[in-house]
């Protein structure tokens, strides 16, 4: 599929990473020093490890791997096949063998990209329930001082679930402040304690709070029928697909994005693993053309309140 086919579909990604258009050596090979990410590189990418030819001490070249480098390379892509905005937030996670913060990334960082990008990326904070008043006075002053426009976070490696009393705060923050809450279900990359991560978990949530949005991210995979369930039942919980490339994605989440019950709940995302290769995988899916187009983008300006970019 070519560029110019690509550019036919507008699109968001709704969950991408800082590293994709702002790449640090210094700041990768401190990522890396984290258990975690040392045996994901062994596991979960370790096809990848094996074709770069990383060695031990290395790991830390994977985040090079999936990054273009600065946010105008970024840009020039978004510009090539049809990608109007990408959002990035603050990802912070924690090290259960290390009990250490991972991956945190200042508000100041991510502002700085959205101004380089001239608007093109928008802004999420991300939530550390070991710090809740830290963290809400933060979110607070990310949305109002700065623009962002959700809250992702990662209650899976707090160990926590969803509907665990240290994340409620979170939800009442982001319902006063009218953004939705975004939060990783289903397994984990890194070697974490997955069972928290049973998308039926939020379904407390949902109930306590019927009018948040919420996004559960990386499909909810290996318990994909959770995550169906989670979407169809609850008016205001969608769903996104990033993390895993669409070429992947188990035939049963396809038929149920492209069912009357399931097009207008799922939210196309990369989770930085490469704009034009996740995009051009997703059109080549066995989908309609109505679906392509709420999923890659009508769904996202409604969950996010997004205003189409308008042309140069």
């Amino acid at each position: 599929m070519s560029s110019e086919e690509m550019r036919k579909y507008k699109a968001i990604d709704t969950m991408c990473r800082l590293n994709y258009c702002q790449f640090d050596p210094a700041r990768a090979q401190k990522s890396f020093e984290i258990f975690e990410f040392r045996v994901m590189v062994e596991t979960t990418f370790a096809g990848v490890a094996k074709r770069m030819g990383l060695k031990p001490g290395e790991e830390w070249k994977l985040f090079q791997w999936m990054s273009k480098g600065s946010v105008e390379e970024m840009i020039k892509e978004m510009d090539e096949i049809g990608v109007e905005y990408v959002l990035i937030d603050q990802t912070i996670g924690w090290s259960v063998r290390d009990h250490r913060v991972w991956g945190h990334s200042t508000l100041e960082q991510i502002a700085g990209v959205i101004e380089k990008s001239k608007g093109r990326v928008i802004g999420g904070a991300s939530y550390n329930p070991f710090r809740i008043k830290e963290s809400l006075e933060e979110i607070t002053r990310a949305v109002k001082d700065l623009g962002f426009k959700y809250v992702w976070f990662h209650p899976i490696s707090f160990g926590l679930a969803p509907s665990d009393k240290k994340c409620y705060p979170l939800y009442a923050k982001c319902l006063e402040l009218g953004i939705p809450v975004c939060f990783q279900v289903g397994h984990s990359a890194e070697p974490l304690p997955s069972l928290v991560g049973h998308p039926m978990l939020a379904d407390e949530v949902a109930i306590d709070f019927p009018d948040l949005t919420m996004v559960l991210t990386h499909t909810g995979w290996p318990w994909i029928e959770e995550w169906m369930s989670m979407l169809w039942r609850h008016p205001n919980v969608y769903g996104n697909i990033g993390a895993y490339f669409p070429s992947d994605l188990h035939r049963d989440l396809v038929s149920f994005m492209d069912s009357g019950r399931g097009r207008h709940k799922v939210l196309w995302a990369t989770n930085g693993f490469g704009l034009t290769r996740c995009k051009k995988e997703f059109l080549e899916l066995p989908i309609k053309e109505e679906t392509k187009k709420m999923v890659l983008y009508e769904n996202a300006l409604k969950v996010f309140k997004i205003e189409p970019r308008k042309e140069a």
